[in-house]
């Protein structure tokens, strides 16, 4: 759990400082859980230059609440948290120094979203709030109002979490946290745990990653987990201590995230999963006879391929229904073997490639035109798809027929710079395991839209 919070301070020599307004966002990793804000009474005069900074005046608060008197919900609201903030050594020094002077002593660990920015968005022209938000197509209102940057605040750092792949704040946080109760029982440790799409982190006792998987329905594939009776479920049983889960609302970022993070992370329990996902592809070569053949065979590297197959039968399935939507040849296609005509000449659904009797440039541009339709080689291209809650969309980017990550965008804020676009992408890697995921998704599953990108961003 996380308390994200900006404070304004009426300036002035270091400590000396007194807090003129603050603003609390409880953050449970995923959405806002609880909320805290207040002008707060100083007893002291405001720096001017802040009063031209804020708009906060020495007027605003003769009757707002002195910081005795906020102290007690402040406690609440952070009670369990890690301290989240934008510079978090200076909230801390600010709140710490306040309550020592009330004679409480306030500990918290932080997380400094500054420092994790550099970290994970690295090459920023300016990491301060307002310029790094606004690079972000973060929405900013009320800029150096407590309540606008700690809204901020939440959103920059909820991007970041979704950036850190390796896991690493997650992680931290959990060694950080004192207050962790590791769960007695498997079920308690899915109460919480959403019937939603998204990709599940499995925890030991030292808040490593165990097992990472992904699921349309978190808690279901959770259960299962945890009443299985199988041997690699009885030993996972028994190392888990806790789980944490990031939503993605598209299944296609679940699967792109898992197969991703298990590479980088190599939890002790996916140790099946590092092979890669398919073992056939679709490729095409041009026969004697000058027409294009299309041929399934097993994944090889060191070829070129169309599209890629889980397994054989799945290929085989696939290059009848592209056979058939094509008006291709089966022949053509290596799904029938004949020296003849193929089977659909006889009942007149192919042309007549097989016995050469269709002209090759009218059966080439045939399958030319699925080449170019199923293949993104060279293409720009965005796949838009549900995201992780009703007002927002997640978005795939591929450039130059390169998978470059993934991202999510609020629908009030839609991508219409380029420079945006790329901000808010959590990079990925661009290997022969993430095409497969696309390809075959897109082969098989429905999103919301794609949109090939101009040389002017469309959205």
């Amino acid at each position: 759990m996380y308390a994200i919070l900006d404070i304004e301070t009426t300036g002035g020599k270091y400590n000396e400082e007194g807090i003129t307004e603050i603003a609390i966002y409880r953050f449970d990793g995923h959405e806002i859980v609880d909320q805290f804000s207040s002008l707060v009474n100083p007893e002291k005069p405001i720096q001017p230059f802040v009063v031209n900074l804020t708009g906060i005046n020495n007027e605003m608060l003769r009757n707002a609440p002195k910081f005795y008197e906020v102290a007690k919900r402040i406690i609440e609201i952070t009670d369990g948290c890690i301290m989240v903030a934008h510079n978090a050594l200076f909230d801390n020094r600010i709140l710490t120094t306040e309550f020592d002077r009330l004679g409480y002593p306030f500990e918290k660990q932080t997380l400094c979203t500054v420092e994790l920015a550099k970290k994970l968005i690295p090459d920023m022209p300016s990491y301060s709030l307002g310029k790094l938000v606004r690079s972000l197509g973060i929405p900013l209102t009320d800029r150096h109002r407590a309540q606008g940057d700690a809204k901020a605040t939440v959103a920059l750092f909820k991007m970041l979490l979704a950036k850190d792949i390796s896991k690493e704040i997650i992680t931290e946080t959990l060694k950080k946290d004192p207050k962790r109760q590791l769960a007695p029982k498997l079920l308690d440790i899915i109460q919480n745990i959403p019937s939603e799409t998204g990709v599940y982190y499995m925890h030991n006792e030292a808040g490593n990653v165990i097992y990472i998987g992904k699921s349309k329905n978190i808690k279901k594939r959770l259960t299962q987990h945890f009443t299985s009776d199988n041997r690699k479920s009885k030993k996972i049983q028994h190392e888990v201590k806790l789980v944490s889960f990031e939503k993605t609302g598209s299944e296609l970022i679940a699967l792109l995230k898992e197969s991703e993070e298990i590479k980088q992370n190599k939890p002790l329990f996916n140790r099946g999963l590092k092979r890669s996902n398919f073992s056939h592809q679709l490729t095409s070569f041009v026969d004697e006879n000058g027409y294009i053949n299309l041929q399934i065979e097993k994944a090889d590297g060191r070829k070129k391929a169309i599209t890629t197959f889980s397994n054989y039968q799945q290929a085989k399935t696939a290059l009848f229904k592209i056979t058939e939507e094509n008006q291709l040849c089966q022949k053509l296609t290596g799904l029938y073997e004949t020296k003849k005509q193929c089977f659909n000449y006889t009942i007149l659904e192919c042309f007549g490639a097989c016995i050469n009797k269709e002209s090759v440039t009218e059966y080439n541009n045939r399958v030319q035109t699925f080449l170019d339709k199923r293949s993104y080689e060279n293409l720009n291209m965005l796949i838009i798809d549900r995201g992780r809650d009703v007002g927002e969309r997640s978005v795939i980017l591929i450039e130059n027929g390169v998978y470059k990550g993934y991202g999510f965008y609020n629908l009030n804020h839609q991508i219409n710079n380029p420079e945006i676009l790329k901000s808010i992408i959590n990079p990925m890697q661009n290997n022969r395991d993430a095409q497969h995921i696309i390809q075959n998704y897109l082969r098989r599953n429905k999103v919301l839209k794609t949109v090939n990108l101009s040389a002017n961003m469309a959205n």
